[in-house]
């Protein structure tokens, strides 16, 4: 594999939600991803391989850690890895004999990224839980929605992907370049409800100084402002603005047609809510493409929103390819772009345990011991 991850060694213990997703981000950037499946396994959510995206670019074991002898030939591939990820609840891999104790007295340089919702310790540590909980108790979710809703869940991107994902791979990449100097591997916990709240640290500080208000709707990106939000157009379908600065604000409103608006009480936010509607008037009276049209080379921070049909299709994504193809599924290439050590196109993902012999001895196990775990009835 090429990518700026070539060479990197990763062993994946097969789950839900972020960490697949974060082994994904490493194999797209060309480290070799084992994943440890369960036997029979149908991958995320019950796709088939093709539509399982976040399962692409790596190969697989099956193997049943309930029988004898299965954790030994895993603890035999962490031997030789440089990361293990896995995201079980708390003491589930120390109750299949693979701890952090277990595998770190194996290979000493191992980075071992743990992934949960509510943390390795904690009140809630041993609860069950998903990405709207994560969230909610981060403050981000009170946050995310309009005046009238309620809080939205923003699909599970902030929790999961956002503040999971993103940042187990930020803390393994960490543990990683201190392992070379200190030639030591360590323990990554890492924590959707700590994400969740990370990502919120703009705002916490906006908050302190009383520049954001606790109700939904009602401040400068939440949609509050009539210069940052969606508006639907004669067609039903909806654009987004985002001209904050004032310069863009100015032609945001020359391109609507608004010169009896006053730019300069941009920040009123008294007049917000008569302006929204005034805003939202004017958008109804041509379909989006037409504002499409009306925007195109402007610097009014101007948008179309589009579906999932759509944003393959759009001029700029198919500019810099942005998305792909792989076994007739189109999907997001893999991001961000290096100009020395540009990744691959990853493999589409495999049916659990599609490789398991084959990884076993690519990474040293011995063909008699492949035998007798066959014979046993661990792969």
């Amino acid at each position: 594999m090429a990518g700026p991850l070539a060479g990197l060694k990763v062993v994946e213990m097969v789950g839900l939600g972020p960490a697949p997703f974060c082994a994904m981000l490493f194999a797209d950037m060309g480290a070799e991803v084992i994943r440890i499946d369960r036997p029979g396994a149908v991958g995320t959510l019950g796709l088939p391989p093709r539509l399982d995206i976040p399962a692409r670019g790596r190969r697989s074991l099956a193997i049943d850690l309930r029988r004898p002898g299965a954790a030994d030939a895993v603890l035999g591939l962490i031997e030789r890895a440089d990361v293990l990820i896995e995201g079980y609840r708390p003491g589930v891999m120390e109750r299949l004999g693979l701890g952090p104790d277990v595998c770190l007295a194996r290979n000493a340089r191992l980075i071992y990224g743990r992934m949960t919702g509510w943390g390795q310790h904690g009140p809630l540590a041993a609860r069950a839980g998903h990405d709207i909980d994560y969230i909610a108790i981060s403050g981000a979710l009170h946050a995310i929605g309009g005046a009238q809703t309620g809080p939205v869940p923003p699909l599970n991107y902030v929790g999961d992907y956002g503040g999971g994902a993103m940042l187990l791979a930020f803390g393994v990449l960490c543990a990683l370049h201190e392992a070379r100097g200190s030639g030591r591997g360590q323990v990554v916990d890492a924590a959707m409800t700590d994400g969740a709240a990370l990502l919120s640290a703009m705002f916490y500080g906006l908050h302190a100084g009383g520049a954001w208000q606790p109700a939904r709707g009602s401040n400068l990106i939440d949609g509050g402002a009539p210069f940052y939000a969606t508006y639907a157009c004669a067609d039903g379908k909806h654009v987004a603005v985002g001209a904050l600065e004032p310069a863009f604000y100015a032609e945001l409103l020359e391109r609507l047609g608004l010169e009896d608006v006053e730019a300069e009480a941009q920040m009123d936010r008294s007049r917000w809510p008569a302006l929204r509607e005034r805003f939202a008037g004017v958008f109804t009276q041509r379909t989006r493409d037409e504002w499409c049209a009306v925007f195109e080379g402007s610097d009014a921070c101007f948008a179309p929103v589009l579906d999932w049909n759509e944003a393959p299709l759009h001029p700029h994504n198919r500019a810099r390819s942005t998305f792909m193809e792989i076994d007739g599924i189109t999907q997001p290439a893999p991001a961000p772009r290096f100009s020395r050590t540009p990744a691959e196109r990853p493999a589409g993902a495999v049916q659990a345990g599609a490789n398991g012999a084959d990884i076993l001895r690519d990474w040293g196990c011995a063909e008699r011991t492949i035998t007798q775990l066959q014979r046993d009835g661990v792969l």
